[in-house]
């Protein structure tokens, strides 16, 4: 099986099947609002944190496969890391996102991604979320 093709299939899978979709019963979650008009991508991000650590995290919005699936990605990858933690997995994702090798050694699915890049229309549509992750941390600080 070649590379393309198995992070085709981790993309895909995350699109069909994305973890920590919803959205949280309670009001202690910041919420923050995105999205993307060139190609209409919307993203609602909640994160659930205490003492400076991600203790939760949801999404909901509609998307491409790329958005949508970068979303899900995201939130796996920033649960149970520091504030500081989830900043630096945004920081290496942008570098990623620049064509740039990054290694996510901690959530290697986040490297499915990677062939976004040759797509510049698309970077958009895979940092959406991660804008939102930094938006909602700027947030809690």
């Amino acid at each position: 099986m070649q590379l393309d093709d198995l992070y085709r299939r981790v993309i895909m899978d995350h699109y069909k099947n994305p973890r920590n979709r919803g959205r949280f019963e309670d009001d202690e979650a910041v919420t923050v609002d995105l999205n993307n008009p060139t190609c209409g991508d919307r993203i609602s991000l909640q994160l659930k944190t205490k003492n400076n650590i991600v203790e939760d995290a949801k999404f909901s919005g509609e998307g491409c496969s790329i958005s949508m699936s970068s979303a899900s990605m995201m939130t796996e990858a920033v649960k149970g890391k520091s504030l500081e933690q989830a900043l630096d997995l945004a920081g290496r994702f942008s570098k990623l996102m620049q064509g740039e090798e990054v290694d996510f050694d901690d959530y290697e699915d986040i490297e499915a991604l990677s062939g976004v890049n040759k797509f510049p229309a698309r970077i958009k549509c895979a940092t959406l979320a991660w804008n939102a992750l930094r938006k909602g941390i700027e947030v809690e600080h």
